[in-house]
């Protein structure tokens, strides 16, 4: 019975003296997080051995801005100009890409302002503009919001009577659309993710401009001593690895009818440049 005891008592003192791992501050797209494969991996990666994972979800614009305080260790996000800045500036290393999927304008079923044959969102978005209609912008310097003020800037106009600066994540701004008839500008897959629950309709996909390709950057430790770099290249390595990539190909298909995502990282080297 002592000797018992004994090997008990071992046996706690040994696990009381492995140190726990430290965290790694990952700040990241809300459509990641809404789309429901931020949660996934995560779990996946902790039951893999990796150290816990404290996600931030915010807008793209500021997940590259905790970057660059250092208030963040590794960064998933997707506004591909802005991320190329952001390296350069000294702020990110080891950038390499995830997946992509694409963005679509969608919209009330009764479509009043008449996108549904259109093929460019430059067009369907200067028809709204013509029409004053209303529309729902995430107005939070996300990838989304990005994108959209890349899309009005390539069809020559600016934000209209009628256009709605939100200041929401994806999710959000998809429900107030649908609650006020708005039209708005999506991800895939958080469209995909939460469809069923709202009163909107896709009308404008397709557009190459509409691309929307994510990658991971780990934040420069020369930057900022501060920064977890072990676990942040241990998060990154997971994310592009062949075994994370087919699960992310197949994510979406069993519950939603087709992936949310197309993977990129071939080989798992996921090299940035897609």
């Amino acid at each position: 019975m002592r000797k018992a005891l004994c090997l008990l008592m071992l046996l706690a003192a040994c696990t009381r003296s492995q140190p726990e791992q430290r965290a790694v501050v990952l700040a990241t797209t809300t459509s990641f997080q809404d789309s429901g494969l931020l949660d996934e991996l995560v779990t996946r990666f902790r039951a893999a051995g990796g150290p816990p994972i404290k996600a931030i979800a915010v807008g793209t614009g500021e997940a590259l801005a905790m970057g660059e305080r250092g208030d963040a260790d590794v960064l998933v996000v997707h506004a591909p100009e802005a991320e190329e800045a952001f390296v350069k500036a000294g702020h990110g290393v080891n950038r390499r890409a995830l997946w992509h999927n694409d963005f679509l304008l969608v919209g009330p079923p009764s479509d009043p302002a008449g996108l549904r044959d259109l093929k460019t969102a430059a067009e369907a978005l200067g028809k709204l503009a013509g029409a004053k209609a209303g529309f729902a912008s995430r107005g939070d310097d996300s990838g989304t919001h990005k994108k959209e003020k890349a899309l009005l800037k390539l069809a020559e106009i600016d934000p209209w009577e009628g256009y709605l600066s939100v200041g929401q994540g994806m999710g959000e701004t998809l429900r107030i659309a649908s609650e006020k008839a708005l039209y708005t500008l999506t991800d895939r897959g958080t469209w995909l993710t939460l469809r069923s629950t709202l009163a909107l309709e896709p009308l404008v996909q397709g557009d190459p401009p509409l691309d929307n390709p994510y990658h991971v950057i780990e934040v420069n430790p020369a930057r900022h001593a501060q920064a977890n770099q072990a676990g942040a290249r241990r998060f990154a390595d997971f994310l592009v690895s062949p075994e994370i990539q087919s699960f992310v190909a197949r994510f979406g298909e069993e519950t939603l009818g087709q992936p949310l995502f197309i993977p990129d990282a071939a080989g798992g080297t996921g090299v940035a440049g897609r």
